[in-house]
């Protein structure tokens, strides 16, 4: 296998395949694999390397270098018995994070004491997405390291005239500024300086815990 493949995806279907498709976009090398012809075709001109065989034989794996892989996502339809040994045998071969598509909490649960490092269940993060956009204004995105972290845009009415800086917001509400930009404006700028003054309309985007973030009157 070339070194040069870094993620893996096994199970070319359509989760596997968006999810290696977005990240070769980025620019990451990617290795996808899958037992049927037909997926691995659709994916030869899209991922780096597309190879075809079945992932739930250890020594097709090892053959293959999986083991060599930083990243992989197991995304093999609705087996949990073939999603359980894949993520088995990854582990065994020392890949250091694996990801994995369950069908329900309790295909959930065997991932994760099997050792999975990351579980997603997609109908349950499309659910949680649609509601937290209903319910949390200016939402953007949960965060990956907590279901309680959130990504979000606020609007400036309040705090205008006042700086980052005078506002203290890490201590005062346990929340980071990650971007701000003034009202028409396109583009955002990155870490924006503390001690800027703030101008009415502007939007900062914003990580913190839910709970915490219902408090802010910006």
């Amino acid at each position: 296998m070339k070194e040069f493949v870094q993620v893996g995806v096994i199970g070319l279907g359509k989760f596997g395949f968006e999810f290696g498709s977005i990240i070769s976009g980025f620019g990451v090398n990617v290795l996808g694999i899958d037992s049927s012809p037909e997926l691995v075709k659709r994916a030869k001109n899209v991922f780096t390397q597309v190879m075809e065989a079945d992932a739930t034989s250890k020594e097709a794996l090892i053959q293959m270098g999986v083991g060599q892989l930083s990243h992989v996502l197991v995304s093999v339809g609705d087996s949990l018995a073939a999603s359980a040994m894949i993520s088995l045998y990854l582990k065994e071969l020392g890949v250091p994070v694996v990801w994995a598509k369950a069908i329900n909490n309790d295909h959930a649960t065997l991932l994760k004491k099997i050792g999975v490092n990351e579980v997603i269940i997609p109908e349950h993060m499309a659910a949680r997405q649609m509601a937290a956009k209903i319910t949390i204004p200016g939402f953007l995105d949960f965060f990956p390291f907590s279901k309680d972290v959130v990504l979000k845009e606020i609007i400036i009415n309040k705090w205008t005239g006042q700086s980052l800086k005078d506002l203290n917001l890490t201590n005062r509400y346990s929340i980071q500024v990650i971007a701000a930009k003034h009202k028409g404006d396109l583009e955002y700028s990155i870490l924006p300086k503390a001690d800027k003054p703030l101008r009415l309309g502007d939007t900062l985007v914003i990580i913190g815990e839910i709970g915490r973030l219902e408090d802010i009157d910006p």
